[in-house]
């Protein structure tokens, strides 16, 4: 099914875009008319929220997959704006399970890009997200990144930022938090990710299998706090002005 471009009466254009579906599923519950679409991407999906008419995307992790999902949905569709949104790692340790964290500016190795915030009344963080080509496992890697002056960790906001500045979009970033400032990862996400921007699942499972009394627990916990980080996002977005 193509996309429309017309809006509803007073509404906005909203072009949303994370690594997976699961990212979108407190958004998602909160829309109406929702359909898939034939994007070239790994997961889409057009709706409306409120008065605003959406494009949801998913294309996987890494900056990469995000630029091509952003390209796929502005080749069928004409936002007014671009978020990024989905979830990240806290870097500063006040922030808990499921806070919300705006951007202001996204760092991507020498580069950075600007995010404007939304109009919002909901409680959020403010601050530098850093944009890695990997998962920021480890609490010393993310204590660094703190030092540097980011409040939290993800791997897609850039690719989306610096498609959305090249065609002269306003770009937002809003993410959720799903691993904490001072926890070192058990399980190995890095080694489980592939090319495609999937994590193999399989072998994600099998390495938790031969640790069962540490990496199994933690991808149940990491489970529910997903689960929980999506709604909050969802909640939050439905707070925004755009």
């Amino acid at each position: 099914m193509m996309v429309t471009n017309e809006s509803p009466p007073g509404g906005m254009k909203l072009l949303f875009v994370a690594s997976d579906a699961m990212e979108f599923r407190g958004l998602l519950h909160l829309c109406a008319e929702v359909r898939p679409l034939d994007l070239p991407v790994d997961w889409s999906r057009g709706g409306v929220h409120g008065n605003h008419q959406i494009l949801l995307a998913a294309n996987g992790a890494g900056a990469s997959r995000a630029a091509a999902a952003v390209d796929a949905a502005l080749d069928r569709f004409c936002p007014d704006v671009v978020v990024s949104i989905g979830y990240c790692g806290a870097l500063d340790p006040s922030l808990e399970i499921a806070d919300i964290v705006v951007g202001t500016t996204i760092v991507a190795g020498g580069r950075t890009f600007a995010a404007q915030s939304p109009a919002v009344s909901a409680r959020h963080c403010r601050g530098a997200v850093n944009s890695l080509d990997h998962v920021a496992q480890s609490a010393g890697e993310k204590s660094r990144l703190h030092a540097a002056g980011a409040v939290a960790v993800e791997m897609e906001a850039a690719g989306v930022a610096e498609r959305a500045q090249s065609v002269g979009l306003p770009f937002f970033c809003i993410k959720t938090v799903t691993d904490l400032a001072g926890e070192t990862m058990a399980n190995d996400f890095n080694a489980a990710l592939r090319s495609d921007g999937h994590f193999d699942t399989i072998k994600v499972l099998a390495s938790s299998l031969r640790h069962q009394s540490v990496r199994l627990p933690e991808l149940l916990r990491l489970r529910a706090r997903c689960v929980r980080a999506a709604r909050s996002l969802g909640e939050f977005i439905a707070d925004c002005r755009f």
